[in-house]
């Protein structure tokens, strides 16, 4: 500390990450009161919160030309430069990035607070060893102390985006190309925070935060990120080495350069430099820009800009007379026209400007309205009609601008709706009406309306973070490229009731029984990403959900039979296997869905056991009967011709023309005979079939294990206890057919009610042979006079006269050709669905 105590006035000078803030900090908190000047609000106020941390609220002011927080007990000033009290006594001053003097547009600035801010017991210039001509120059009697970065700095070359190594900062130039680069991070990265000066401090301490927390690893900001905002950065690629500085696109200049690669590395941590591979303007830096960054090596700054401070305010004529004074001395030199010169010279031609500017106090007053900043960057023409109306306020009347009408233009912009851009011009122009409220005699009462503005600007900006979160920040994929070769036993994953799958709370799709579907968002390799996140993630949980369906009950389980999509066993309503052909038709073999087949061997047996098992029971309780048929055909102790007939009704699903088998159930005796009825099998004048598998859910299931021991679609099924088909299209008749149904003309009749006729026909049938049938068994049956007369001709009766009334004579079973004969239509209609 004696180094300080031995001069009134220290300039400590050095490259970044030197400690020079944290050391003026330090000064600034050792002294009773002080004034430390800033080139960002946003770093203002980032040292604002240190100090106070420190001093205690009530002792720490912030002042900047939006927001100004002075409490009346305040010793500890934190400011941007243009708003420091130079004329208040304290005991130290600071000014830091003292090299922005050189600066064209608010050089200036810092050049007065050079010259003119000190601080009662000592004063403290920052910035660049480059400063040091400067400082002995104008301010001989400081004692420069020079400072050597705490870590090294080294050149990384060009690296594309999605090579470039976490904690990096892109750095762009414009809000156009922050957004670019931001867009391409998330895409491809999982996303980014993003800082820019025009940010309010709100939205970019929120957005340094989620960096600094590791929620992103990537950082894309503006040339602001070289004004000493402190953050963990290992690594700085520009976008680009051009700017556009408000008058021409230009490439940087090196200490601009080195004041933004300057950001890498903290403390004793070595950093890296580079540019973005694929930029823009596709720059390199050259081996002379290398090598002097890397060293931190300059060229002395041989000027800073300067403008007259003491100005005339006798007449708009003299005040501009002042401001164009020409300094004195070899190294400073005027100042570029700033803003403010630009917007009174505009209004200088205004007569009602002119006519109300009169007088020191007024001409006074309407600098002050000139000083108003540009925050929306509407250039000085437009600038200017915002400027003339709230001089036009502040110098008529009361002096003050109307309540209503500073409300009223508050009220438009009390608005979140919009996208990032639009909020974040909302924002600037709040930031016009904060500067304005702090104004302490353009107001009425300026404390309220400068909490107002706030207030909005609070809320503006935790509008304008979550879009930029939203736009930016993919934090699903944020997640898993953090995870990468983590191991996945360690990874929080959780399936929630409805199947979403999170990791570390970030939703990445979906789990559909054993099937995993990414986020609907997701496209690309975002998609493949995800695809393989589940695939190292989910074992446990699929595992688990093996175990699940094993000791599952009979009702979790379903065979779904959709018309024109396979024949497929479900679980809990999802598919879990497709059935084929099997040994027999009663016996399909179970082929389990993908998503199951990628399980372990374990968790694979699991499943198929159980839907092996339930689909053996399923099979038994819907057509029982055809099983115990079929078993019976395979016993050797059965009479040969028996076995040949029940081998053909098993085979055809339990349904069989009666005609294929004539000539063996003319061989069977008596028990023969007896042993089919025992065994529930009809054999009616036409078919033998069984009657309980006639039923909707028995012919469902017949139906579809006739579909896949062929390889075809699910045909479409007869509705339910519908035992007539009228007019059926082809597929629904070749179904209709398996199922138990006969043709006849247009229409199909299910051969148990076809049996039902022939019987009432040959119980009406009297000693001449001809039977009557009651009109109304075909009328409940939905039978018309014309299929009538085909069933009764097909069952052996012909019409005993014209008249329908006179009855049909029996003329005994027809012969063998007047049959019907075998017919493949429903297989053939099913390979056609197949094909």
């Amino acid at each position: 500390m004696s180094q300080f105590a031995r001069s009134a006035i220290t300039a400590v000078l050095g490259p970044t990450n030197t400690g020079k803030t944290h050391l003026a900090v330090e000064r600034l908190c050792a002294h009773s009161s002080g004034i430390m000047g800033f080139p960002l609000r946003l770093l203002a106020r980032e040292v604002y919160d240190r100090v106070v941390r420190i001093k205690g609220e009530r002792h720490v002011g912030l002042i900047t030309g939006e927001e100004k927080i002075l409490p009346p007990d305040a010793r500890w000033l934190l400011c941007t430069a243009e708003s420091m009290p130079v004329d208040r006594d304290v005991a130290f001053v600071a000014l830091d990035e003292a090299q922005l003097g050189a600066d064209e547009e608010r050089g200036h600035i810092f050049t007065d607070r050079l010259l003119r801010a000190r601080g009662r017991e000592e004063t403290m210039i920052l910035g660049s060893a480059s400063m040091t001509p400067m400082i002995r120059a104008l301010v001989p009697e400081a004692e420069i102390i020079s400072r050597p970065r705490f870590s090294q700095l080294s050149y990384a070359g060009p690296k594309k985006l999605s090579r470039l190594p976490p904690r990096t900062a892109i750095v762009a130039f414009s809000a156009e190309h922050v957004y670019a680069v931001a867009e391409m991070l998330r895409r491809t990265r999982g996303g980014c925070a993003v800082v820019m000066g025009a940010l309010s401090p709100a939205t970019r301490n929120a957005q340094v935060a989620m960096y600094q927390a590791g929620e992103v690893d990537y950082l894309v900001a503006t040339d602001a990120i070289g004004m000493g905002l402190n953050m963990d950065v290992g690594h700085v690629a520009f976008a680009s080495l051009t700017k556009f500085d408000g008058k021409r696109q230009r490439r940087l200049r090196l200490p601009e350069m080195a004041q933004i690669a300057g950001r890498a590395g903290r403390h004793q941590r070595d950093g890296s430099f580079g540019v973005l591979a694929g930029g823009p303007d596709s720059a390199e830096f050259t081996e002379q820009e290398i090598e002097r960054i890397e060293d931190h090596h300059f060229a002395p700054m041989d000027h800073l800009l300067w403008r007259n401070p003491d100005l005339d305010f006798h007449s708009i004529e003299t005040l501009m007379d002042s401001l164009d004074v020409r300094p004195e001395g070899p190294v400073l030199r005027a100042a570029p026209e700033a803003i403010d010169l630009s917007v009174l010279r505009v209004l200088e031609t205004d007569p009602a400007v002119r006519d109300r500017a009169r007088g020191t106090k007024m001409v006074a007053r309407l600098w002050s309205a000139c000083g108003l900043p540009d925050f929306r960057k509407t250039g000085a023409d437009h600038h200017a009609r915002l400027v003339s109306q709230i001089f036009g306020f502040i110098s008529d009347g009361r002096g003050t601008i109307p309540a209503a009408w500073f409300a009223q233009e508050l009220a438009r912009l009390d608005s979140v709706q919009g996208d990032v851009e639009t909020v974040a011009a909302r924002i600037a122009a709040v930031r016009t009406w904060s500067y304005v409220a702090h104004r302490a005699d353009w107001l009425d009462d300026p404390a309220h309306w400068a909490e107002k503005t706030r207030t909005l600007e609070l809320k503006l900006s935790d509008a304008l973070h979550q879009k930029l979160t939203e736009r930016f920040v993919d934090r699903r994929t944020s997640v898993l490229m953090k995870s990468i070769g983590h191991d996945p036993a360690l990874l929080d994953v959780e399936v929630d009731e409805a199947g979403a799958v999170s990791v570390d709370g970030e939703t990445i799709g979906a789990l559909h029984g054993f099937r995993f579907t990414p986020d609907a968002a997701a496209r690309g390799q975002d998609h493949k990403r995800l695809l393989a996140a589940a695939e190292l993630r989910l074992p446990k949980e699929l595992a688990r959900r093996a175990q699940r369906l094993s000791e599952a009950p009979d009702a979790a389980f379903h065979l779904l039979t959709e018309a024109g999509m396979p024949v497929r066993l479900a679980y809990q309503g999802l598919p879990i296997a497709h059935l084929k052909a099997g040994r027999s038709l009663l016996d399909p073999r179970l082929v389990l869905d993908p998503s199951i087949a990628r399980l372990d061997a374990a968790a694979r047996q699991l499943i198929e056991q159980r839907a092996a098992t339930w689909l053996e029971k399923r099979v038994r309780q819907r057509v029982g009967p055809l099983a115990k048929i079929a078993h019976a055909a395979r016993q050797a102790d059965t009479p040969a011709s028996l076995r040949g007939i029940l081998a053909q009704l098993a085979d055809q699903g339990g349904v069989l023309q009666r005609n294929l088998v004539d000539a063996a159930l003319a061989t069977l005796d008596r028990k023969d005979r007896h042993a089919l009825h025992h065994m529930g099998i009809v054999v009616g004048t036409l078919d033998l079939f069984i009657p309980s598998i006639l039923k909707p859910e028995p012919s469902r299931v017949r139906l579809a294990l006739l579909a896949v021991r062929a390889d075809v679609p699910m045909p479409p099924l007869p509705l339910a206890g519908l035992g007539l088909l009228d007019k059926p299209a082809p597929a629904l008749a070749a179904a209709a057919h398996q199922a138990g149904y006969r043709r006849f003309g247009d229409q199909m009749l299910r051969v148990d009610l076809v049996e039902k006729i022939a019987r009432a026909a040959h119980d009406a049938r009297g000693k001449d042979r001809t039977a009557i049938l009651n009109p109304a068994l075909a009328t409940s049956l939905g039978v018309g006079n014309a299929t009538l007369g085909r069933i009764m001709r097909a069952l052996g009766f012909l019409p005993a006269g014209s008249a329908p009334g006179h009855g049909w004579r029996w003329r005994g079973r027809p012969r063998r050709a007047e049959r019907q004969t075998p017919v493949n239509a429903a297989f053939a209609a099913l390979s056609q669905l197949k094909r």
